[in-house]
């Protein structure tokens, strides 16, 4: 009878539902966006009722209209955005404050009264994170501080807390499982990487009581069932990693050295460093990749904050497209060195430069500068943000010279042809572009028999299109300068900032 995984894909903007076949193949897919939430200037919040429902939904959706029966369920993964912090009853299974986002720069202020090097490098050594309003911990802290009652409830252990995914499998499985994988602990500035627990003195450090954190599993594990009204009847939730490792997995790169980059709300180079993790010098971050049968898998990571959302800025706040879509069309006869950068650090800037209050601009307008223009910068820094993460592994020593890419700009060629030129690597385009639902789908599918290995799930992947590089090292490195240069320009509190 059963025939199918169900990945569960809940993103920054909207969640997704996709269906897989044994062989891998997409089956069915449903999806719904939700509302952001900007409060105050650097706020970024989600209504947990929309996540929760858009989740519920899209599930019920994608089995109604694919005519398919709980009991043809195999499993189910839920791959989701990281770091997003929600806190919650655990009685009623009632939030006590919205979701707190991974873009949220609420936090900063508290960071940099805790920055001293010594307390810095401690962080570093645990958790492979940077001090940083990005990580959870912080955003729990703020919470328990300003949510009338909230640490006195927390002291008492009647709070939950949960990344995305701990808080979906609460709701899908009643009440019944308070837990998380090792990739989205990895995420939260709490867990020690190493000892793969959570760190008391991390926990003593931001003042959050162990009682409300989930247990840590397994990327592919028995997670528990859903409850029997949910779908009509129980099934397993089998695979839980967090979306861009599950990317990772999605994409096969199970050997050290190997790498992807996901490329939706924001952009995500990882790199697989195999068992050990790697302490980057040039502030990229060391985290989980996968966890299968106890044995950890490490990456060296580069966050960039501002991909897709920087077209949907385009699209929603300037209003030049009507959709993302137009701008392959738009930009194909614009000259790649047309002298205007965007900047897109409307939330501060990521890797390698982490500057929460950097801001965005565009530069070089002249007369000459339109429509067009504009939209083929923004399509530009989404590679030479990539160039940044780039430049900080190779100086880690790490240069992969190719790259596997997902996500919803890649469908864009004159993207993908202008982010191999301006890497000079090669960069490949998967058959299978659901790469984060899919990695969650061989999770589920390892624990739950259909898989029998990665190095099986290494042979499943297959490429769609390769770009390989074409322009001069002489005009990418001018092109390159020009960026760091305009870079420099935002960037001018930071010690990292280009010179």
């Amino acid at each position: 009878m059963s025939k199918y995984i169900l990945s569960i894909d809940q993103g920054t903007t909207s969640s997704r539902a996709i269906l897989f076949t044994k062989d891998a193949d997409v089956f069915g897919t449903a999806q719904q966006e939700f509302s952001q939430h900007f409060p105050q200037n650097g706020w970024v919040e989600h209504d947990p009722n929309d996540i929760w429902q858009t989740v519920l939904s899209t599930s019920r959706e994608v089995l109604t209209k694919n005519d398919v029966k709980p009991e043809e369920i195999i499993a189910i993964g839920i791959t989701n955005q990281r770091e997003t912090t929600l806190v919650w009853n655990k009685k009623t299974g009632k939030t006590i404050y919205n979701a707190i986002v991974w873009q949220d720069r609420r936090t900063s202020d508290y960071c940099e009264s805790l920055t001293t090097d010594e307390l810095c490098q401690t962080i570093s050594d645990k958790t492979g994170l940077l001090l940083d309003p990005y990580f959870s911990a912080t955003k729990v802290r703020w919470i328990l501080d300003n949510v009338e009652g909230a640490r006195e409830q927390a002291l008492a252990g009647e709070l939950a807390f949960g990344t995305v995914d701990t808080y979906l499998l609460w709701q899908l499985t009643g009440g019944q499982e308070h837990r998380t994988d090792a990739t989205n602990a990895s995420r939260t500035m709490l867990f020690n990487i190493h000892t793969q627990q959570w760190d008391q003195e991390l926990l003593e450090l931001f003042d959050i009581p162990e009682s409300m954190l989930p247990e840590v599993m397994d990327s592919a594990d028995e997670f528990g069932s859903t409850s029997a009204d949910i779908f009509g009847a129980p099934i397993r939730v089998c695979g839980i990693a967090g979306d861009q490792q599950a990317a990772l997995v999605g994409h096969a790169c199970f050997e050290q050295g190997m790498a992807k980059s996901t490329y939706g709300t924001g952009c995500f180079l990882m790199l697989n460093t195999g068992e050990k993790a790697l302490t980057s010098e040039n502030r990229l971050l060391t985290t989980v990749a996968y966890r299968l049968n106890g044995k950890p898998t490490y990456a060296i990571e580069g966050s960039i904050f501002m991909a897709g959302a920087t077209m949907q800025w385009i699209v929603e706040g300037l209003k030049l497209l009507s959709h993302a879509g137009e701008s392959e069309s738009m930009v194909k006869d614009v000259p790649l060195d047309h002298g205007v950068f965007l900047v897109p650090s409307f939330t501060g800037l990521g890797a390698p430069y982490w500057d929460p209050n950097a801001r965005g601009a565009i530069l070089g307008l002249t007369r000459d500068s339109g429509i067009s223009t504009i939209v083929a910068a923004a399509l530009q820094s989404v590679g030479y943000q990539t160039k940044d993460l780039q430049k900080a592994m190779e100086r880690d020593g790490l240069r992969p010279s190719v790259l596997r890419v997902d996500g919803g700009m890649v469908k864009n060629n004159w993207v993908m042809t202008f982010l191999s030129n301006i890497l000079g690597a090669t960069v490949e385009r998967p058959t299978v572009t659901e790469t984060t639902s899919l990695g969650v789908a061989y999770l589920a599918g390892l624990q739950a028999g259909v898989y029998e290995s990665t190095e099986q799930l290494s042979k499943m992947w297959t490429c769609d299109r390769r770009f390989e590089p074409t322009m001069s090292a002489d005009e990418r490195n001018d092109l390159y300068a020009k960026w760091q240069h305009c870079v420099a320009q935002v960037c001018l509190t930071n010690k990292n900032c280009p010179q």
